[in-house]
């Protein structure tokens, strides 16, 4: 589903609520399984979206077959948030880039076949010098330097570039584009992001459900008690809400066919904030079963918390709606 019909996947192009679902299904029974899917939609997303007809003839068939995985390296130590704080650089010489620099934080780091990473090419200041390159994880001076080891499994490293040279047609888009390559992936796979804290979150009402349904105290079942019920309602509530917010959001994208940083950012934010409310609410439910290791609703627990930081963490999103709000009524 991440990679179009005419390269090997199921649908003509991105369709952005058929991704959203597939994550909430997926993030229903397993967080890993999500995982895999999402990265090798940012590992491709960007190809599919901006690369060249060689470049797509090159990289999607094999992704969508799963022969090839895909990476997505844009943060670095001291750019993350900041992108006007990268520093990774490429010099054209010749026929090639020669890349330096350091990218952490990277998801299939050391299992990835290629990278779309991102690079300093030119003098402009923040964003604008920015552009978007394939790199091949085989290429010489590319190298993995350490392994991130997190809370919930999620195969994170950082790369580190030394003189990595890769040619020219290696690309995507045009110099100075990466900002746009990067927002543009990062618009569809933003909202896809909520239909995995969706998934998580009805997981974890259907085990608290359960559960309050089983637990007997106080000569009854939990679920009887109006405190209980309460915490249910909550959940309820705020899975609708967030279903809502995704739903609509993936709709303007694949209906409009337009930029959705507004919508995106607002179901990204509401969806991992309350998700993260929702499990938390099950674990109290649970009592102390609830922290007990291989508990599903204490892996719920520590899978559901980096999706409030990573494509853009909940800080962020507040201000790219604010952005948009404000510009709104010039």
């Amino acid at each position: 589903y991440c990679v179009p019909k005419a390269y090997g996947g199921e649908l003509d192009s991105f369709d952005v609520r058929t991704l959203a679902l597939t994550r909430e299904t997926l993030s229903y029974y397993s967080g890993l399984a999500d995982f895999t899917f999402a990265m090798q939609g940012l590992g491709s997303g960007s190809i599919t979206l901006f690369g060249s007809e060689e470049q797509k003839q090159t990289y999607l068939p094999s992704i969508a077959t799963g022969e090839r995985i895909g990476a997505f390296a844009m943060s670095e130590p001291e750019g993350g948030s900041d992108v006007a704080a990268m520093s990774t650089t490429a010099q054209i010489d010749g026929n090639e880039y020669c890349l330096n620099g350091t990218k952490t934080w990277i998801s299939n780091a050391g299992i990835a076949n290629h990278y779309v990473l991102f690079a300093r090419t030119g003098e402009a200041p923040g964003s604008k010098g920015l552009s978007a390159f394939i790199i091949e994880a085989d290429t010489p001076g590319l190298t993995i330097s350490e392994r991130i080891n997190v809370i919930a499994p999620h195969p994170l490293g950082t790369l580190i570039l030394q003189d990595c040279r890769i040619p020219t047609v290696n690309m995507l888009g045009n110099p100075g584009d990466g900002f746009k390559v990067a927002m543009a992936t990062l618009d569809v796979f933003r909202t896809t992001v909520g239909g995995a804290s969706l998934g998580f979150s009805r997981r974890a009402m259907d085990e608290a459900i359960d559960r309050s349904k089983s637990r007997k105290a106080f000569g009854g079942p939990i679920s009887e008690f109006q405190l209980i019920q309460e915490k249910i309602a909550d959940m309820a509530l705020k899975i609708d809400a967030m279903a809502l917010l995704i739903y609509r959001s993936a709709w303007v994208k694949d209906t409009l066919d337009t930029r959705v940083s507004r919508e995106s950012s607002m179901a990204k934010l509401y969806a991992t904030e309350a998700a993260q409310e929702i499990v938390d609410q099950a674990v109290q439910i649970f009592g102390g079963m609830g922290v007990v290791s291989g508990v599903t609703v204490e892996r719920l627990y520590r899978e559901v918390r980096a999706l409030r930081i990573y494509e853009g963490t909940s800080e962020i999103q507040k201000l790219v709606i604010a952005g948009q709000a404000l510009d709104a009524r010039k």
